[in-house]
């Protein structure tokens, strides 16, 4: 097949890409994709070596990206079909949503997407929704506490109920959180209360078995909280917390329910309630009744 000359120093390119400790996969779809769209009309031998580059690349690049591609490609009249729907998902999140979508309506249908739609309404946040109010602060410290006691001791009544104070959202919604089997608003919650990574690796390995019987899953999980900004993740919040009609969170004071505790939190060892990575020997004493 003869190859245009606008391509063939993109080949090299793809060589490139795929050696070792080089990852410039994401940039170069990029500006392929720019390329590609820059002309109004393709001959078929453009078009076929187009997909076949892009087929190459598409699956090892981040959500950000496919976002990316997908809303370039959703308003070129001339996009090839398979790689629309290679990026069938994305697609169907750019065209469909625009700038300025009502947010409430934006996240219930994060909550009813699957992975990759979830991950591309994150990614698009910023042209899908007017920014809302303004972020939350981050947990305190005796908050994260608690929210790992109880996802360890796999209680996820006791970490939605402090969930719903942490973030200021509903009932419901903390519960839709804490169960959800995907586990990006899990991950989303984390972000906006700025918990530390190594805390949530804990609580998605043990809070809801759906997430932490698969290691892949929680890795995947762990990635998704890396890419997405603190900035993101308030923002997010910011939207559930007004769908809930509230202003701001309930995580104010670090002892804002010593009134309100139950017989579940009154359980929680005491290892879980010292500083952080503290395991001191009365907490020892205290769990096994010595």
């Amino acid at each position: 097949m003869a190859k245009s000359s606008a391509y063939l120093p993109l080949d090299s390119l793809v060589d490139l890409a795929c050696r070792d400790g080089v990852d410039i996969r994401p940039t170069l779809l990029r500006v392929l994709t720019d390329l590609y769209v820059q002309k109004p009309v393709h001959s078929a031998d453009e078009e076929t070596q187009y997909v076949e580059l892009a087929r190459g690349l598409l699956d090892g690049v981040d959500v950000p990206t496919r976002a990316a591609v997908a809303a370039r490609l959703a308003a070129y009249p001339a996009a090839p079909a398979e790689i629309l729907d290679r990026l069938g998902v994305a697609v169907h999140t750019a065209t469909q949503s625009g700038p300025h979508d009502n947010p409430h309506a934006l996240m219930e249908r994060f909550f009813a997407a699957a992975r990759d739609e979830r991950r591309s309404i994150l990614a698009n946040l910023d042209v899908w929704a007017e920014p809302p109010s303004p972020p939350s602060m981050p947990a305190s410290t005796e908050t994260i506490h608690r929210l790992e006691s109880a996802a360890l001791q796999r209680n996820p009544d006791e970490f939605s109920r402090v969930l719903e104070r942490a973030l200021g959202v509903s009932k419901a919604r903390a519960e839709q959180i804490t169960r959800d089997d995907s586990g990006e608003p899990l991950v989303v919650a984390a972000r906006a209360l700025n918990m530390n990574a190594a805390v949530l690796h804990r609580i998605l390995l043990f809070l809801n078995p759906a997430i932490g019987h698969s290691v892949e899953r929680v890795y995947d999980l762990a990635h998704l909280y890396d890419e997405i900004t603190p900035a993101t993740g308030a923002r997010v919040v910011a939207i559930w917390r007004e769908a809930s009609g509230r202003s701001r969170p309930g995580h104010q004071s670090v002892y804002w329910d010593d009134e309100r505790r139950d017989a579940r939190a009154l359980s929680t060892p005491a290892r879980y309630r010292s500083d952080r990575g503290r395991i001191t020997q009365s907490s020892y004493v205290k769990s096994s009744g010595k």
